[in-house]
């Protein structure tokens, strides 16, 4: 190890900075600075079908200004009972949102009473060339208590050579006084750049709030 001595902090390096020069770790590399998340678009929901951002429509960008795109979504809730909230992507400004996805699901629970913890895999939320909504978590029905938060990542949606990969991570009070949390990922299996997306429950209208971001690349 002694031939390394003094150049270590310069072989490990983030978009050709290396380490030692790094004053902040930036919110891409997972190290949670804010600097590099840019509020793009707050939508909120009363009763409403659908939340949808489309690319050059009120003020919203989902093009190549970002290479990643996340989306908060924030106490939303769904006025029919046992349904699902789930996204949706289009490739042609949101004239269509069918385009084939493929994921995998697990979750985990914990009773206010202290009930056993489960963790397992989710069939019910996985997609197999799916093209309808992508779950992001089952619940989140009428009772207040039982909303969701959580987060959805994009990346890379204006690309025409690679699929587009997410991420999801969401948590609700689901049935039975329990913390559930639930954790997705997938890709939208098209080259095609994405440029819109929405939110919405499988069936009956949806509240809440959800929040876009783009998050740079420096």
């Amino acid at each position: 190890m002694a031939g390394f001595t003094g150049r270590t902090s310069s072989l490990i390096k983030y978009n050709d900075r290396s380490l030692k020069d790094l004053t902040t770790t930036p919110a891409a590399a997972g190290g949670g600075d804010t600097g590099a998340l840019v509020h793009i678009k707050t939508l909120t929901a009363d009763n409403s079908a659908n939340l949808s951002f489309v690319n050059g429509t009120s003020d919203v960008v989902f093009d190549n200004t970002y290479p990643i795109y996340k989306f908060e979504f924030i106490d939303t809730s769904i006025r029919s009972d046992t349904e699902k909230l789930g996204f949706n992507v289009s490739i042609d400004t949101g004239s269509n949102y069918n385009v084939a996805k493929t994921s995998s699901a697990f979750r985990a629970h914990h009773g206010e009473g202290d009930s056993p913890a489960a963790l397992a895999y989710y069939g019910d939320d996985d997609l197999a060339q799916g093209t309808g909504l992508q779950p992001i978590q089952n619940g989140g029905n009428s009772d207040a208590d039982s909303c969701i938060s959580g987060e959805l990542t994009i990346f890379n949606p204006s690309s025409t050579t690679f699929v587009k990969h997410f991420l999801i991570k969401s948590s609700n009070n689901n049935s039975g006084d329990r913390a559930q949390v639930e954790y997705m990922g997938g890709y939208c299996n098209t080259t095609s750049a994405v440029d819109a997306i929405i939110f919405q429950a499988n069936t009956g209208n949806i509240d809440g709030t959800i929040k876009m971001y783009g998050i740079k690349d420096s």
